[in-house]
């Protein structure tokens, strides 16, 4: 079933109780997003929902109103699966702000921190806990967290959970829910392999979709270079120079990020950088940097692409290809958050047309081009056969078992296998 879009009233008509009402008005949310308008009403109702949205247009409130009213309506737990521990961290935040004030208590159980505290947050009852697949199915099984209370469940950014290989994860959890649970599951693209597990334990979703899958906001621009590899350092400070704002720079490995980070610092460039060789700690410090203004840029793997929350970007730079289509969509909806303005650019190689291709005919728009400055030599795409040329990878590029491409060579001689049009996924680090 797909519910249609309406348009033209406030958070008071969508059956929301009084208390959050009231609470939505002190943080001064007056009028719902499109998501937000559409999915909460058939949430309140306790039926299961699958909504689909662009990132950035208010998934997390879409289900955390729904939550917190459910729950103080009635007995159980909730529980909210994220992919990244940014996102639980912001999702946490969220719900505090909207819960804290109607006595709703929150955990959360995430890696990379010691298990006492959130055994701790655990033992208090919360009435949510919020957690990474990870950290949730190692508490399952120490025996430390039982799911048998739970009566809903929000599966959030599922998409990036699969592309985490977080797939054994969730079907163990999922099997330790309780038969009778609702389900809520969002995010802006939907694998087929996720709708088939949460159909399992879906009952008759609605379905919400305010955009078709995939495509990205019309507030974007998305502009394309075409440069050689080794003049990306070079243009990359160009437009950081003729940029005013904050600025967020997508690398497709962990190596490469913290090389770029310590050049751009070298140059009197403030950057910070987030990817998965950093802490939980460092992470967060990064992120408070660049949401602060401390940092004008910050430079990250596709780890972080889901995970910030940061309004006023005024720039997404793809400095490598993204290794699929979805991860496109999710790294340019860092900017133009909440239906503001934002801007996209994407570093493509001669060798990377039919990658660049396969964006525009899955996101339904063309690339603006844009020209090197004059003191850069122009690039053209090369012609290619319909066998795809070899190309070579960007510094700092690892193979699957995690070495180097062109062995101990960092200049990027030597040959690769290409990618496939439709963007085959690579199990490297980030």
């Amino acid at each position: 079933m797909t519910q249609t879009q309406t348009l033209g009233v406030g958070f008071s008509d969508l059956g929301i109780a009084p208390g959050l009402l009231d609470t939505l008005s002190r943080l001064k949310l007056v009028e719902p997003t499109p998501i937000q308008h559409q999915a909460i009403p058939i949430a309140i109702q306790g039926k299961d929902v699958v909504g689909i949205a662009q990132t950035g247009t208010g998934k997390t409130l879409a289900f955390g109103i729904p939550l917190v009213q459910l729950l103080l309506s009635r007995k159980g737990q909730g529980l909210v699966i994220l992919p990244t521990r940014e996102l639980a961290l912001q999702v946490d935040e969220s719900l505090r702000h909207i819960g804290h004030s109607q006595g709703i208590r929150t955990a959360v159980v995430i890696g990379g921190t010691s298990f006492g505290p959130q055994l701790r947050a655990l033992s208090s009852r919360p009435h949510v806990v919020i957690g990474t697949p990870g950290r949730l199915n190692d508490l399952i099984e120490k025996g430390k967290l039982k799911l048998h209370t739970t009566s809903i469940v929000v599966l959030d950014e599922a998409d990036r959970m699969l592309d985490m290989g977080f797939l054994p994860q969730l079907v163990t959890i999922l099997q330790e829910l309780p038969e009778e649970h609702q389900t809520m599951l969002f995010s802006a693209t939907m694998p087929p392999e996720i709708m088939k597990l949460a159909s399992k334990h879906m009952k008759l979703p609605v379905r919400v979709e305010v955009a078709p899958a995939g495509t990205t906001v019309e507030t974007v621009t998305h502009e394309l270079v075409i440069l050689s590899r080794e003049q990306k350092p070079e243009f990359l400070q160009h437009i950081l120079l003729e940029t005013l704002g904050s600025v967020l720079v997508f690398t497709r490995t962990k190596f490469a990020a913290q090389r770029m980070a310590r050049d751009l610092r070298v140059a009197k460039i403030s950057a910070a950088e987030i990817h998965s060789d950093r802490s939980l700690y460092q992470r967060r410090e990064a992120l408070e940097g660049f949401k602060s203004g401390k940092h004008r840029v910050l430079v990250a793997t596709d780890i972080a692409a889901r995970g910030i929350d940061v309004k006023g970007i005024a720039l997404v730079v793809n400095y490598d290809m993204p290794d699929s289509v979805d991860n496109y969509v999710h790294r340019i909806g860092r900017t133009a958050r909440a239906g503001t303005q934002g801007r996209a650019i994407t570093f493509a190689t001669p060798t990377e047309q039919r990658d660049v291709r396969s964006i525009e005919r899955a996101i339904h728009k063309s690339f603006m081009m844009t020209r090197l400055p004059g003191s850069m030599q122009p690039v053209r795409f090369q012609e290619q056969s319909e066998s795809r040329a070899p190309r070579r990878a960007p510094y700092g590029s690892r193979d699957s078992r995690g070495g180097s491409r062109y062995g101990r060579s960092q200049s990027g001689h030597g040959s690769s296998r290409g990618r496939s049009p439709s963007f085959q996924k690579r199990s490297r680090a980030s």
